[in-house]
């Protein structure tokens, strides 16, 4: 077959071009940005939502695949043109360019209930393609579960925290599916010639567990312990969620709150029968677990070694400009060499140069941290060889305050080369 397939550079996308291929069809991938291994279609889906868009770029092909999705919305990329908008435009030009089949990848959750504009948008396009004079199987799996998935990755890092957090006493069943089952039963589909002209697939793992529960799996194929659980009431979960749909990224918003709250659990025939056997089950996600379990503690454990770091740069800053007598500070300068005469630049311009540190250590993106990793190195270092040599009672006195430079060091340092550039 001659396939267009777009989110190619995508989570499932990215898996299952290189199925596609395995099994000998020509693949054309659209999208804004060039994927080896297929012919590339320039396509922009947070614009290209016009019919006329795409009919041209049909000419040829036998079957669609629509992976394209995003979970939250940033500038320029919403839920509406997305999900609904420009694959509608892209479902009808499939009619008049006579394509065979279409497989829409939405989301088990877009239904009738649905509430969410996550879940709705989706809804809006898969209802409309259902409408078409099109064979199609719209595709409505469950959470997806890969080793470099953003949701998994997030997931992995839940369970290896201390300890885990139940907002309310809802049940909140989910029943996820490996990558590579929903890859083998888009596949599956592909072949399949019969059955009705259009239908909706849900793809689940075997049985439904509640959330917590899935950390409590993900932990223990991890080779960690039984998952402490801290349980919140579900009215401070809100107040909870309500901030975090301030801040750009936050996990825990309004509507992942409410998707959480109602489950996403479906009968798993269908991903039996497409599969030829049943589902995996979730502790046999895990495939490399010392090297998954390393990876998912650094994802916590860096954010909360920067974020340490950083108190202490603002709180030296601080000390240093406010709370230490001044006079006390100009004698130690002036013991260092530095003439009195310049002793407030270098102490308060010192202090604003620390407190630009912890703000930077916070605020930077990562492909500005390693510049700002070798900067404080070479402070710290410069403070450290400058005190021992002009105020040598620094370095044998009880308390440490050299020598805690040390580990300092080692924890920039370890920052410098695990946060490498984008």
């Amino acid at each position: 077959m001659v396939i267009l397939l777009t989110g190619s550079t995508g989570f499932l996308g990215s898996r299952l071009l290189p199925l596609l291929r395995a099994r000998g069809h020509r693949v054309l991938c659209a999208g804004r940005r060039r994927q080896p291994g297929c012919d590339f279609i320039e396509a922009d889906f947070a614009h290209d939502s016009e019919k006329s868009a795409w009919v041209a770029r049909l000419s040829g092909v036998d079957a669609v695949i629509n992976c394209v999705g995003i979970i939250q919305e940033t500038p320029g990329q919403t839920f509406t043109r997305l999900h609904a908008e420009t694959p509608r435009a892209l479902f009808a030009a499939c009619v008049d360019a006579r394509v065979r089949l279409v497989i829409q990848v939405s989301a088990l959750g877009a239904d009738e209930e649905a509430t969410t504009p996550y879940h709705l948008s989706k809804k809006a396009a898969d209802d409309f393609l259902a409408a078409l004079p099109v064979r199609s199987r719209i595709v409505q799996p469950s959470l997806v579960y890969g080793p470099e998935g953003a949701s998994s990755r997030l997931f992995r890092m839940l369970a290896t925290m201390p300890f885990a957090v139940r907002f309310g006493t809802a049940p909140q069943p989910v029943q996820p599916v490996h990558v590579d089952e929903v890859c083998q039963a888009i596949l599956a589909l592909l072949d399949e010639t019969g059955g009705p002209r259009s239908a909706r697939v849900p793809l689940v793992g075997p049985a439904p567990l509640p959330f917590i529960g899935y950390l409590g799996a993900l932990r223990r194929s991890l080779g960690l312990g039984r998952l402490r659980v801290l349980r919140l009431p579900y009215t401070l979960a809100r107040g909870m969620a309500w901030l975090g749909g301030f801040v750009p990224g936050s996990p825990l918003t309004p509507d992942t709150l409410s998707m959480l709250a109602r489950g996403n659990t479906a009968d798993p025939a269908a991903t039996t029968r497409l599969l030829g056997r049943p589902p995996r089950p979730v502790d046999k996600f895990i495939t490399h677990p010392q090297a998954e379990r390393r990876e998912a503690q650094l994802d916590w454990l860096l954010p909360m070694l920067r974020t340490s770091l950083a108190a202490v740069w603002i709180w030296t800053a601080y000390v240093s400009a406010f709370a230490w007598p001044v006079d006390d500070s100009y004698r130690l300068l002036e013991r260092t060499g530095i003439p009195a005469l310049l002793t407030p630049l270098m102490l308060y311009g010192a202090s604003a140069l620390d407190l630009a540190f912890g703000i930077g250590t916070l605020a930077l993106p990562r492909r500005w941290r390693r510049p700002l990793w070798l900067a404080q190195l070479g402070l710290i270092g410069f403070y450290t060889v400058v005190i021992a040599l002009r105020l040598p009672e620094f370095v044998w006195h009880p308390y440490g305050p050299l020598s805690k430079n040390l580990p300092m060091l080692a924890a920039i340092w370890l920052l410098y080369e695990l946060e490498k550039k984008d």
